[in-house]
């Protein structure tokens, strides 16, 4: 009776060190599959800006040919053209935050070099002028799909580190939330106006 009664307590151990043993190896593979999720979603965030990156620099790229072509014609427009180049140079250095504030900035001073083709009947005439315009909104519809992919790509990042269990797993890798890449002011949502 005494071998019986051991043998029981034996078995009973037995299954609640397996138990154990088995929720243990529960919890490490859900700590794992939630870390690999959360850095996969980190790394696309990354891509993201990487690749929004790459067209803000075709934007940079393009922005000093269009002053020099602009010049030419509108010479009493130095102001305009110096805030241009300023906003592009400061786009070019910024990080992070800083860096979405100095790209909207950026947008509302070439916003005010378009509207110069207004008041110079030639500029309008002119096929560099027309031929950077066409390249420049070619980048900016391109610049606009990167920053739907990447604003996409935070709010799942983001999401993911809100949301239980995952938040947790999160919190021990020290992850913080990302700033969606949005237009600051209503004048910034509007288009660009680009006449042919």
């Amino acid at each position: 009776m005494v071998n019986s009664l051991l043998l029981s307590q034996g078995a009973l151990i037995g299954i609640i060190v397996g138990a154990v043993a088995g929720l243990a190896i529960i919890f490490i593979a859900v700590w794992i599959a939630l870390r690999n999720s959360l850095v996969r979603l980190k790394h696309l965030v990354e891509e993201a800006w990487s690749t929004m990156d790459v067209q803000l620099k075709k934007r940079y790229d393009l922005i000093p040919n269009l002053v020099e072509t602009v010049k030419g014609y509108a010479k009493h427009e130095s102001g305009t053209l110096e805030a241009v180049i300023r906003a592009r140079n400061a786009a070019m250095t910024a990080r992070g935050d800083a860096k979405m504030k100095a790209e909207n900035e950026l947008s509302g001073t070439l916003k005010s070099l378009f509207k110069l083709e207004e008041a110079y009947p030639d500029l309008k005439a002119n096929q560099n002028f027309m031929d950077l315009q066409r390249q420049l909104k070619g980048v900016e519809d391109e610049i606009a799909s990167a920053r739907r992919y990447y604003n996409a790509t935070v709010r799942s990042f983001n999401t993911k580190l809100e949301v239980f269990p995952s938040n947790i797993v999160a919190h021990g890798m020290r992850l913080e939330k990302r700033t969606y890449f949005e237009l600051d002011s209503e004048e910034e949502r509007k288009n660009v106006k680009v006449q042919f």
